[in-house]
């Protein structure tokens, strides 16, 4: 569950923002700001994933926040959502490492589109210990999942080999383990967890544990397509 605080001093644009978020599954918005000082206080008060930060607030910018919050909460993720065009501002949010930056008013389509990239950029992050570089250009927007079928596999993937794992998993109508895929494609078990953990790696699967007949957990793996 992602917890986001919204940081508005227009209370109605702040309401119609959590009901854009109502419309996000697992995400839940733990509390509102009408302006820079609520914003701290909520801050060092609630445990946060996300921030929606406007810029001008009564009593201070949303800009000058930034670099308080960095220094205070380094793991809060930041989205801009502001009436400031000024390129000033949007250089100084950038430089702070927002993660996006909307302009007022903002499209129930727009928003929900911003909070759900936010939300595979983290899922991204989370299944992987180490990255490559097909992960990183999916993260960046560089690439997209028709990477996986070019020269930038990583060493120990190959074209051939990833093709019939993901024809396995699109003929999939549940999930699969490990054991299973190395049966399907005739491999060792260390082979089939390579290439699933890859496709989990580029966002084309998901990976959970359940827990089988014999009590033991087990990793399953199910195609997002």
């Amino acid at each position: 569950m992602i917890k986001v605080v919204i940081a508005e001093d227009d209370f109605r644009i702040a309401q119609v923002q959590e009901q854009f978020l109502q419309k996000v599954p697992d995400v839940k918005v733990v509390q509102k700001a009408l302006n820079a000082k609520e914003t701290m206080e909520i801050l060092e008060k609630y445990e946060v994933d996300l921030l929606f930060l406007d810029i001008y607030m009564p009593d201070d910018l949303g800009t000058n926040l930034l670099s308080k919050i960095r220094e205070n909460y380094p793991t809060i993720d930041i989205i801009m959502v502001t009436a400031a065009t000024e390129k000033v501002m949007l250089e100084a949010a950038v430089r702070y490492g927002v993660s996006n930056y909307l302009l007022k008013p903002v499209t129930l389509e727009k928003f929900v589109e911003a909070v759900e990239e936010y939300k595979k950029k983290k899922r991204l992050l989370s299944h992987s210990d180490e990255v490559n570089q097909v992960l990183i250009d999916r993260y960046f927007g560089v690439a997209n999942q028709t990477s996986a079928n070019q020269k930038d596999l990583p060493s120990g993937v190959d074209r051939h080999t990833l093709d019939k794992v993901k024809k396995v998993m699109k003929e999939l109508k549940g999930g699969i383990s490990i054991e299973e895929m190395g049966e399907q494609i005739g491999a060792s078990r260390t082979t089939a967890r390579r290439y699933l953990e890859f496709l989990v790696s580029i966002d084309v699967c998901t990976a959970k544990h359940e827990y089988g007949v014999v009590g033991r957990p087990e990793r399953k793996y199910y195609y997002k397509g």
